[in-house]
Protein backbone atom coordinates (compact mmCIF):
# COMPACT_ATOMS: atom_id res chain seq x y z
CA UNK A 1 0.00 0.00 0.00
CA UNK A 2 0.90 3.82 -0.60
CA UNK A 3 2.34 5.12 2.83
CA UNK A 4 0.75 8.26 3.83
CA UNK A 5 3.23 11.45 4.49
CA UNK A 6 3.06 14.79 5.26
CA UNK A 7 2.48 15.29 1.52
CA UNK A 8 -0.07 12.71 0.80
CA UNK A 9 0.67 12.90 -1.98
CA UNK A 10 26.62 -6.00 -28.16
CA UNK A 11 26.89 -8.53 -30.71
CA UNK A 12 30.62 -8.35 -28.75
CA UNK A 13 28.30 -8.18 -25.36
CA UNK A 14 29.68 -11.52 -23.68
CA UNK A 15 28.30 -14.29 -26.15
CA UNK A 16 28.00 -16.89 -23.94
CA UNK A 17 25.57 -15.22 -21.65
CA UNK A 18 23.23 -15.50 -24.75
CA UNK A 19 23.73 -19.04 -24.64
CA UNK A 20 21.89 -19.53 -20.94
CA UNK A 21 18.58 -17.86 -22.49
CA UNK A 22 16.20 -20.85 -23.53
CA UNK A 23 12.87 -20.70 -25.31
CA UNK A 24 10.12 -21.16 -22.46
CA UNK A 25 8.88 -24.75 -22.69
CA UNK A 26 7.43 -25.30 -19.26
CA UNK A 27 5.29 -28.30 -19.14
CA UNK A 28 3.03 -26.90 -16.93
CA UNK A 29 2.66 -22.97 -18.85
CA UNK A 30 -0.86 -21.63 -18.38
CA UNK A 31 -2.94 -18.81 -20.94
CA UNK A 32 -2.64 -16.35 -18.10
CA UNK A 33 -4.18 -12.60 -18.83
CA UNK A 34 -0.59 -10.85 -18.37
CA UNK A 35 -0.18 -7.48 -17.36
CA UNK A 36 -0.85 -6.23 -20.07
CA UNK A 37 -3.85 -7.13 -21.21
CA UNK A 38 -2.46 -9.61 -24.19
CA UNK A 39 -2.08 -13.26 -23.27
CA UNK A 40 0.47 -15.60 -23.16
CA UNK A 41 1.98 -18.90 -21.83
CA UNK A 42 3.61 -17.95 -18.43
CA UNK A 43 5.63 -20.38 -16.54
CA UNK A 44 3.92 -22.28 -13.38
CA UNK A 45 6.44 -21.29 -11.07
CA UNK A 46 5.85 -17.29 -11.97
CA UNK A 47 3.60 -15.33 -9.94
CA UNK A 48 0.78 -12.27 -11.39
CA UNK A 49 1.01 -9.65 -8.35
CA UNK A 50 -0.60 -6.43 -8.07
CA UNK A 51 1.55 -3.53 -6.90
CA UNK A 52 -0.69 -2.99 -3.87
CA UNK A 53 0.17 -6.58 -3.07
CA UNK A 54 4.10 -6.34 -3.08
CA UNK A 55 4.34 -2.80 -2.08
CA UNK A 56 5.43 -2.12 1.49
CA UNK A 57 5.68 1.76 1.10
CA UNK A 58 4.95 4.33 -1.30
CA UNK A 59 6.85 7.73 -0.24
CA UNK A 60 6.32 11.22 -1.52
CA UNK A 61 9.57 13.07 -1.14
CA UNK A 62 9.44 17.23 0.74
CA UNK A 63 7.73 19.89 -0.61
CA UNK A 64 10.74 21.65 -1.08
CA UNK A 65 11.45 25.09 -1.91
CA UNK A 66 15.11 25.19 -4.06
CA UNK A 67 17.59 27.23 -5.15
CA UNK A 68 20.06 27.54 -8.34
CA UNK A 69 22.89 28.30 -5.93
CA UNK A 70 24.99 24.90 -5.35
CA UNK A 71 25.38 25.56 -1.28
CA UNK A 72 22.94 24.29 -0.36
CA UNK A 73 21.42 20.14 -0.41
CA UNK A 74 21.07 18.88 -3.61
CA UNK A 75 16.75 17.95 -4.18
CA UNK A 76 16.33 15.18 -6.99
CA UNK A 77 13.46 16.16 -9.02
CA UNK A 78 11.40 14.82 -11.53
CA UNK A 79 14.01 16.02 -14.73
CA UNK A 80 16.63 14.15 -13.30
CA UNK A 81 14.97 11.11 -13.76
CA UNK A 82 15.45 8.75 -17.34
CA UNK A 83 14.07 5.90 -17.61
CA UNK A 84 16.05 3.48 -15.51
CA UNK A 85 19.01 6.16 -14.19
CA UNK A 86 19.17 9.18 -12.53
CA UNK A 87 20.92 12.26 -14.21
CA UNK A 88 22.36 14.87 -12.45
CA UNK A 89 23.66 17.33 -15.42
CA UNK A 90 20.82 19.97 -13.92
CA UNK A 91 20.20 19.72 -10.40
CA UNK A 92 18.58 22.13 -8.04
CA UNK A 93 19.07 22.64 -4.73
CA UNK A 94 17.67 23.78 -1.40
CA UNK A 95 18.10 27.26 -0.13
CA UNK A 96 21.14 27.93 2.27
CA UNK A 97 20.60 26.35 5.90
CA UNK A 98 16.81 24.96 4.76
CA UNK A 99 15.78 22.43 6.69
CA UNK A 100 15.05 19.07 5.83
CA UNK A 101 13.37 16.01 6.43
CA UNK A 102 15.62 13.20 7.21
CA UNK A 103 13.06 10.44 5.94
CA UNK A 104 13.60 12.25 2.82
CA UNK A 105 17.45 11.69 2.48
CA UNK A 106 18.47 9.00 -0.39
CA UNK A 107 20.24 5.56 -0.24
CA UNK A 108 22.07 3.71 -2.78
CA UNK A 109 18.99 1.46 -4.32
CA UNK A 110 16.25 3.44 -3.60
CA UNK A 111 13.73 3.31 -6.35
CA UNK A 112 12.07 6.36 -7.19
CA UNK A 113 8.71 6.76 -9.18
CA UNK A 114 7.91 10.15 -10.92
CA UNK A 115 4.11 10.78 -10.26
CA UNK A 116 3.82 13.93 -12.11
CA UNK A 117 5.32 14.98 -15.29
CA UNK A 118 3.88 16.18 -18.96
CA UNK A 119 1.80 12.78 -20.54
CA UNK A 120 4.96 11.10 -22.31
CA UNK A 121 7.48 11.71 -19.53
CA UNK A 122 5.10 10.81 -16.50
CA UNK A 123 5.68 7.71 -14.94
CA UNK A 124 9.42 7.43 -15.24
CA UNK A 125 11.20 4.76 -12.58
CA UNK A 126 14.83 5.34 -11.53
CA UNK A 127 17.37 3.64 -9.10
CA UNK A 128 19.48 5.64 -7.09
CA UNK A 129 23.12 5.02 -6.96
CA UNK A 130 24.49 7.40 -4.95
CA UNK A 131 25.29 9.88 -7.83
CA UNK A 132 25.53 12.59 -5.05
CA UNK A 133 27.26 12.10 -1.83
CA UNK A 134 23.89 13.09 -0.44
CA UNK A 135 20.30 14.04 -1.53
CA UNK A 136 16.59 14.33 -0.93
CA UNK A 137 13.82 14.00 -3.14
CA UNK A 138 11.03 15.97 -3.57
CA UNK A 139 7.20 15.34 -3.73
CA UNK A 140 6.58 14.75 -7.16
CA UNK A 141 8.53 11.69 -6.77
CA UNK A 142 7.23 8.26 -4.94
CA UNK A 143 10.07 6.17 -3.06
CA UNK A 144 8.99 2.26 -3.11
CA UNK A 145 10.03 -0.30 -1.24
CA UNK A 146 9.18 -4.13 -1.98
CA UNK A 147 7.99 -6.91 0.24
CA UNK A 148 11.12 -9.59 -0.12
CA UNK A 149 9.06 -12.72 0.10
CA UNK A 150 8.02 -11.66 -3.82
CA UNK A 151 10.49 -9.11 -5.00
CA UNK A 152 14.14 -9.71 -5.07
CA UNK A 153 15.49 -5.85 -5.16
CA UNK A 154 14.44 -2.82 -6.52
CA UNK A 155 17.05 -3.32 -9.47
CA UNK A 156 14.43 -6.04 -10.78
CA UNK A 157 11.46 -3.58 -9.99
CA UNK A 158 13.72 -1.25 -11.76
CA UNK A 159 13.12 -3.28 -14.97
CA UNK A 160 9.71 -4.31 -14.55
CA UNK A 161 8.57 -0.75 -14.33
CA UNK A 162 10.43 0.13 -17.52
CA UNK A 163 9.35 -2.82 -19.63
CA UNK A 164 7.03 -2.82 -22.48
CA UNK A 165 4.73 -4.33 -20.53
CA UNK A 166 5.19 -2.23 -17.66
CA UNK A 167 5.29 1.01 -18.98
CA UNK A 168 2.22 0.28 -21.41
CA UNK A 169 0.10 -0.11 -17.87
CA UNK A 170 1.66 3.20 -16.48
CA UNK A 171 0.83 4.85 -19.85
CA UNK A 172 -2.83 3.49 -19.57
CA UNK A 173 -3.57 4.92 -15.89
CA UNK A 174 -1.77 8.69 -16.95
CA UNK A 175 -4.18 11.32 -16.48
CA UNK A 176 -4.22 14.89 -17.29
CA UNK A 177 -3.25 16.73 -20.20
CA UNK A 178 -0.36 16.75 -22.78
CA UNK A 179 1.75 18.92 -20.26
CA UNK A 180 0.42 18.11 -16.84
CA UNK A 181 -0.47 14.40 -16.00
CA UNK A 182 -0.48 12.37 -12.77
CA UNK A 183 -0.19 9.23 -11.88
CA UNK A 184 -2.06 8.72 -8.99
CA UNK A 185 -1.95 5.74 -5.86
CA UNK A 186 -5.31 4.24 -6.36
CA UNK A 187 -4.35 3.19 -9.93
CA UNK A 188 -0.75 2.50 -9.84
CA UNK A 189 -1.47 -0.34 -6.93
CA UNK A 190 -3.44 -1.82 -9.41
CA UNK A 191 -1.15 -2.46 -12.18
CA UNK A 192 0.30 -6.08 -12.34
CA UNK A 193 3.70 -7.90 -12.74
CA UNK A 194 5.09 -11.13 -13.37
CA UNK A 195 7.37 -11.89 -10.97
CA UNK A 196 9.33 -15.12 -11.46
CA UNK A 197 11.01 -16.55 -8.50
CA UNK A 198 13.43 -14.64 -6.51
CA UNK A 199 16.54 -16.68 -8.15
CA UNK A 200 15.54 -15.84 -11.70
CA UNK A 201 14.43 -12.56 -10.79
CA UNK A 202 18.44 -12.46 -9.58
CA UNK A 203 19.59 -13.83 -12.64
CA UNK A 204 17.80 -11.57 -15.03
CA UNK A 205 18.62 -8.32 -13.43
CA UNK A 206 22.11 -9.50 -13.66
CA UNK A 207 21.91 -10.06 -17.27
CA UNK A 208 20.76 -7.00 -17.95
CA UNK A 209 23.28 -4.82 -15.70
CA UNK A 210 25.77 -6.30 -18.36
CA UNK A 211 23.97 -4.41 -21.26
CA UNK A 212 23.60 -1.46 -19.16
CA UNK A 213 27.63 -1.43 -18.13
CA UNK A 214 28.34 -1.61 -21.71
CA UNK A 215 25.61 0.96 -22.39
CA UNK A 216 27.15 3.07 -19.98
CA UNK A 217 30.96 2.74 -20.95
CA UNK A 218 30.25 3.07 -24.76
CA UNK A 219 28.33 6.60 -23.69
CA UNK A 220 31.40 7.26 -21.48
CA UNK A 221 33.58 6.99 -24.89
CA UNK A 222 31.19 8.92 -26.65
CA UNK A 223 31.94 12.06 -24.22
CA UNK A 224 35.58 11.92 -24.62
CA UNK A 225 35.64 11.39 -28.45
CA UNK A 226 33.40 14.41 -27.71
CA UNK A 227 35.40 16.57 -25.51
CA UNK A 228 38.40 15.67 -27.59
CA UNK A 229 36.32 17.62 -31.16
CA UNK A 230 36.13 20.07 -28.96
CA UNK A 231 39.27 20.61 -27.79
CA UNK A 232 40.52 19.91 -31.37
CA UNK A 233 38.02 22.47 -32.46
CA UNK A 234 39.53 24.79 -30.03
CA UNK A 235 43.26 24.74 -30.66
CA UNK A 236 42.86 23.86 -34.69
CA UNK A 237 40.76 26.41 -35.73
CA UNK A 238 41.94 29.22 -34.05
CA UNK A 239 45.47 28.46 -35.53
CA UNK A 240 46.96 27.85 -31.80
CA UNK A 241 48.28 24.91 -32.61
CA UNK A 242 49.11 23.61 -36.70
CA UNK A 243 49.04 20.47 -38.81
CA UNK A 244 51.90 19.39 -39.61
CA UNK A 245 53.42 20.81 -42.51
CA UNK A 246 51.61 24.22 -42.44
CA UNK A 247 53.24 27.77 -41.22
CA UNK A 248 51.42 30.08 -43.74
CA UNK A 249 50.16 33.08 -41.95
CA UNK A 250 46.57 33.57 -41.24
CA UNK A 251 44.45 35.96 -43.02
CA UNK A 252 41.60 38.04 -42.02
CA UNK A 253 38.41 38.46 -44.20
CA UNK A 254 34.94 40.52 -43.57
CA UNK A 255 32.54 37.34 -43.64
CA UNK A 256 30.55 39.72 -46.43
CA UNK A 257 33.46 40.04 -48.68
CA UNK A 258 33.38 36.50 -49.27
CA UNK A 259 29.76 36.10 -50.84
CA UNK A 260 26.17 37.18 -50.46
CA UNK A 261 22.80 36.57 -48.60
CA UNK A 262 19.86 35.22 -50.18
CA UNK A 263 15.79 34.50 -48.17
CA UNK A 264 14.36 31.34 -48.11
CA UNK A 265 10.61 30.56 -49.40
CA UNK A 266 8.46 33.48 -49.57
CA UNK A 267 4.47 33.57 -50.10
CA UNK A 268 3.86 30.05 -48.72
CA UNK A 269 0.74 29.67 -46.93
CA UNK A 270 0.40 26.08 -44.56
CA UNK A 271 -1.76 24.25 -47.71
CA UNK A 272 1.48 24.12 -49.73
CA UNK A 273 3.56 22.23 -47.16
CA UNK A 274 3.95 18.51 -47.01
CA UNK A 275 3.74 17.48 -50.82
CA UNK A 276 6.21 18.92 -53.41
CA UNK A 277 9.52 19.48 -53.43
CA UNK A 278 12.12 19.03 -50.93
CA UNK A 279 13.45 21.89 -48.59
CA UNK A 280 15.72 22.53 -45.50
CA UNK A 281 14.03 23.06 -41.88
CA UNK A 282 14.81 25.37 -39.11
CA UNK A 283 15.83 22.38 -36.99
CA UNK A 284 18.01 20.71 -40.21
CA UNK A 285 19.95 23.43 -39.50
CA UNK A 286 20.05 24.60 -35.64
CA UNK A 287 21.01 20.30 -35.10
CA UNK A 288 23.43 19.69 -37.70
CA UNK A 289 26.65 21.72 -38.60
CA UNK A 290 26.13 19.55 -42.05
CA UNK A 291 22.69 19.37 -43.82
CA UNK A 292 21.23 16.08 -43.14
CA UNK A 293 19.33 15.66 -46.54
CA UNK A 294 17.54 12.43 -45.01
CA UNK A 295 15.81 15.76 -42.88
CA UNK A 296 14.33 17.63 -44.85
CA UNK A 297 10.40 19.06 -45.45
CA UNK A 298 8.40 19.28 -48.07
CA UNK A 299 6.89 21.99 -50.06
CA UNK A 300 4.75 22.66 -53.33
CA UNK A 301 6.82 25.18 -55.63
CA UNK A 302 4.98 26.33 -58.72
CA UNK A 303 6.38 25.90 -62.10
CA UNK A 304 6.64 30.38 -62.75
CA UNK A 305 7.33 30.73 -59.04
CA UNK A 306 10.67 32.73 -58.44
CA UNK A 307 12.15 30.85 -54.94
CA UNK A 308 15.64 30.59 -54.31
CA UNK A 309 17.34 27.51 -54.95
CA UNK A 310 20.03 26.21 -52.48
CA UNK A 311 23.35 24.79 -53.71
CA UNK A 312 26.55 22.95 -52.62
CA UNK A 313 28.43 24.90 -50.17
CA UNK A 314 25.84 27.18 -49.31
CA UNK A 315 25.72 28.15 -45.52
CA UNK A 316 22.61 28.93 -43.76
CA UNK A 317 22.30 30.68 -40.43
CA UNK A 318 18.74 30.75 -37.95
CA UNK A 319 17.82 34.01 -37.36
CA UNK A 320 16.09 34.05 -34.39
CA UNK A 321 15.44 31.58 -30.47
CA UNK A 322 14.48 31.78 -27.40
CA UNK A 323 17.99 32.77 -25.60
CA UNK A 324 21.13 34.55 -27.37
CA UNK A 325 23.43 31.63 -27.23
CA UNK A 326 21.04 29.30 -29.64
CA UNK A 327 20.43 32.18 -32.21
CA UNK A 328 22.57 32.49 -35.55
CA UNK A 329 23.24 28.52 -35.47
CA UNK A 330 24.85 27.59 -38.66
CA UNK A 331 25.12 25.01 -41.25
CA UNK A 332 26.80 23.59 -44.63
CA UNK A 333 25.18 22.04 -47.33
CA UNK A 334 27.63 19.50 -48.55
CA UNK A 335 25.25 17.08 -50.88
CA UNK A 336 24.38 18.07 -54.43
CA UNK A 337 20.69 18.42 -54.36
CA UNK A 338 18.43 19.07 -56.79
CA UNK A 339 15.66 21.56 -56.58
CA UNK A 340 16.27 21.94 -52.75
CA UNK A 341 14.78 25.12 -50.92
CA UNK A 342 15.33 27.01 -47.60
CA UNK A 343 12.67 27.45 -45.17
CA UNK A 344 11.47 31.21 -44.40
CA UNK A 345 13.18 31.32 -41.09
CA UNK A 346 16.68 31.44 -42.00
CA UNK A 347 19.04 32.94 -44.94
CA UNK A 348 21.41 31.62 -46.45
CA UNK A 349 24.67 32.65 -47.86
CA UNK A 350 26.65 32.27 -51.09
CA UNK A 351 30.14 32.10 -51.16
CA UNK A 352 31.40 33.77 -54.79
CA UNK A 353 34.17 31.05 -54.89
CA UNK A 354 35.88 28.58 -52.55
CA UNK A 355 39.16 29.75 -53.20
CA UNK A 356 39.22 31.72 -49.92
CA UNK A 357 37.01 29.72 -47.95
CA UNK A 358 35.94 25.80 -48.18
CA UNK A 359 32.29 24.59 -46.86
CA UNK A 360 34.23 21.49 -45.53
CA UNK A 361 36.10 24.22 -43.46
CA UNK A 362 33.21 26.37 -42.44
CA UNK A 363 30.72 23.60 -41.11
CA UNK A 364 33.12 23.69 -37.83
CA UNK A 365 34.33 27.27 -38.67
CA UNK A 366 31.03 28.14 -37.50
CA UNK A 367 30.34 25.86 -34.84
CA UNK A 368 33.36 26.95 -33.12
CA UNK A 369 33.40 29.02 -29.91
CA UNK A 370 34.95 32.24 -31.14
CA UNK A 371 32.46 32.06 -34.08
CA UNK A 372 29.14 31.67 -31.54
CA UNK A 373 30.71 34.21 -28.82
CA UNK A 374 30.56 36.60 -32.11
CA UNK A 375 27.17 35.77 -32.75
CA UNK A 376 25.67 36.09 -29.21
CA UNK A 377 26.92 39.70 -29.55
CA UNK A 378 25.11 40.34 -32.33
CA UNK A 379 21.59 38.76 -30.76
CA UNK A 380 19.08 41.47 -29.89
CA UNK A 381 15.69 40.91 -27.94
CA UNK A 382 14.27 40.19 -24.53
CA UNK A 383 12.08 37.79 -24.61
CA UNK A 384 12.98 36.51 -28.21
CA UNK A 385 16.94 36.93 -29.69
CA UNK A 386 17.11 38.03 -33.51
CA UNK A 387 20.22 38.54 -35.65
CA UNK A 388 19.94 40.19 -38.88
CA UNK A 389 22.25 39.46 -42.36
CA UNK A 390 23.85 43.01 -42.23
CA UNK A 391 25.41 42.04 -38.99
CA UNK A 392 26.09 38.96 -39.87
CA UNK A 393 28.21 39.48 -42.73
CA UNK A 394 30.22 42.00 -40.83
CA UNK A 395 31.92 39.40 -38.72
CA UNK A 396 35.93 39.33 -38.98
CA UNK A 397 37.31 35.96 -40.10
CA UNK A 398 40.72 34.37 -39.76
CA UNK A 399 41.18 31.90 -42.36
CA UNK A 400 44.52 29.93 -43.24
CA UNK A 401 45.29 28.91 -46.73
CA UNK A 402 42.14 26.30 -48.43
CA UNK A 403 44.69 23.15 -48.47
CA UNK A 404 45.42 23.90 -44.63
CA UNK A 405 41.39 24.40 -44.20
CA UNK A 406 40.80 21.18 -46.28
CA UNK A 407 43.89 19.24 -43.76
CA UNK A 408 42.07 20.94 -40.72
CA UNK A 409 38.38 19.73 -41.91
CA UNK A 410 39.74 16.10 -42.61
CA UNK A 411 40.96 15.36 -39.32
CA UNK A 412 37.51 16.91 -37.65
CA UNK A 413 35.31 14.99 -39.90
CA UNK A 414 37.41 11.83 -39.29
CA UNK A 415 36.51 12.63 -35.05
CA UNK A 416 33.45 12.88 -36.13
CA UNK A 417 33.05 9.05 -37.57
CA UNK A 418 34.58 8.18 -34.29
CA UNK A 419 32.07 9.19 -32.34
CA UNK A 420 29.12 8.36 -34.94
CA UNK A 421 30.00 4.55 -34.83
CA UNK A 422 30.21 4.98 -31.32
CA UNK A 423 26.36 6.21 -31.00
CA UNK A 424 25.39 3.40 -33.76
CA UNK A 425 26.99 0.69 -31.52
CA UNK A 426 25.02 2.44 -28.34
CA UNK A 427 21.48 2.51 -30.21
CA UNK A 428 22.71 -1.28 -31.02
CA UNK A 429 23.06 -2.24 -27.33
CA UNK A 430 20.19 -0.21 -26.38
CA UNK A 431 17.51 -1.92 -29.10
CA UNK A 432 19.99 -5.42 -27.92
CA UNK A 433 18.34 -4.77 -24.13
CA UNK A 434 14.74 -3.82 -24.91
CA UNK A 435 14.37 -7.19 -26.93
CA UNK A 436 15.68 -8.47 -24.03
CA UNK A 437 13.84 -7.04 -21.38
CA UNK A 438 10.68 -8.27 -23.87
CA UNK A 439 11.57 -11.72 -23.59
CA UNK A 440 12.65 -12.10 -20.23
CA UNK A 441 10.65 -10.06 -18.39
CA UNK A 442 7.15 -11.92 -20.16
CA UNK A 443 8.66 -15.66 -19.07
CA UNK A 444 8.67 -16.20 -22.90
CA UNK A 445 12.65 -16.91 -22.69
CA UNK A 446 14.07 -18.13 -20.02
CA UNK A 447 17.53 -18.65 -18.28
CA UNK A 448 19.50 -21.20 -17.12
CA UNK A 449 20.04 -20.81 -13.63
CA UNK A 450 23.12 -22.20 -12.29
Amino acid sequence: MMAKTKNSQNQDLHDEKMNTITENKSSKSANVENPASDKWEIPSDWQIKKLKDILIEGRLGGNYENAEANNGIPVIKMGNLDRGNIKIDKVLFLPENENYNNEDVLVKGDLLFNTRNTLELVGKVAIWNNELPFAVYNSNLMRMKFDGLFVESTSFMNRAFNSYYGLRQLRAIATGTTSVAAIYGRDLESIKFLLPPLPEQTVIAQLLSTWDNAITKTQALIAQKEQRKKWLMQNLLTGKMRLKGFDGEWKEHIFGDLGDTYNGLTGKTKNDFGKGFPFITYMNIFSNSRINIEQVAYVDIGENENQNVSKYGDIYFTVSSETPNEVGMASVLLDEVENLYLNSFCFGFRLFNFETLHPVFAQFLFRNDRFRAAMCLLAQGSTRFNISKSGVKQILLTLPSVKEQTAIAQVLQAADKETQLLKTKCDKLKEQKKGLMQQLLSGKKRLKLN
